[in-house]
């Protein structure tokens, strides 16, 4: 990833919550056919140190974890908050003129080399852990347990899981830290008025800027 010092995150905790917040990455494997991605809820583990163990799972009959496994390394992407920045936001604009369109994000990449997992209670573990983590919050959490045992084991036989212990974690925070001071202020409520979820986060992230 192309990462400027000025946009560069390097505090493994803050990538950690930034995947426990976006919650879903791409799996990109290089293979016999080529290049494959898979988009697919993950989980973040602290452990090993220092970068942590990415855990998911993908479907049995999705090829790419059979050709993935003959290669060396897999990347993940997490793509967090992201908005348009329009020149108008920038007091440069009404000094000089000199400006153009941007776009802020936040993302984390992670690399390593993913393990397969088929073992049946191993797999369980897995579903059953994501599904906690995300019913935690509902009024009436739904639980693994809820469904026939045999519905379930069924489930579990369409599914590969994987564990990807992190050997390199890199985040890119781009908000506009290159710019001045007023042109930051300047995106930072621009973005903050704009409609959506992602337009409040990035301006949220902007705050201590």
């Amino acid at each position: 990833m192309y990462l400027p010092a000025s946009f560069k995150e390097e505090r493994v905790s803050v990538l950690h919550d930034a995947i426990r917040n976006i919650k879903v990455g791409t799996l990109i494997t290089l293979g016999g056919e080529g290049l494959e991605a898979s988009h697919l809820p993950m989980l973040i583990d602290p452990e090993p140190a220092p970068f942590g163990t990415l855990i998911g799972h993908l479907a049995r009959a999705n090829p790419q974890w059979k050709r993935a496994a003959a290669a060396p390394e897999a990347l993940v992407t997490f793509l967090g908050p992201n908005a348009y920045v329009t020149p108008s936001w920038y007091e440069t604009k009404r000094e000089t003129g000199k400006v153009v369109p941007t776009w802020n994000y936040i993302t984390v990449h992670a690399t390593g080399t993913p393990r397969f997992i088929e073992d049946r209670e191993e797999l369980r573990g897995i579903v059953t852990r994501l599904t906690q983590t995300h019913e935690s919050e509902r009024k009436q959490p739904w639980a693994v347990t809820d469904a026939p045992a045999d519905y379930i084991d069924g489930m579990l036989k369409a599914i590969v899981g994987f564990a990807l212990p992190i050997t390199r974690l890199e985040g890119k925070w781009k908000l506009s830290q290159n710019r001045n001071a007023a042109d930051i202020a300047g995106v930072r409520d621009g973005t903050a008025a704009e409609p959506g979820d992602n337009a409040a986060a990035l301006a949220a992230a902007m705050a201590d800027l």
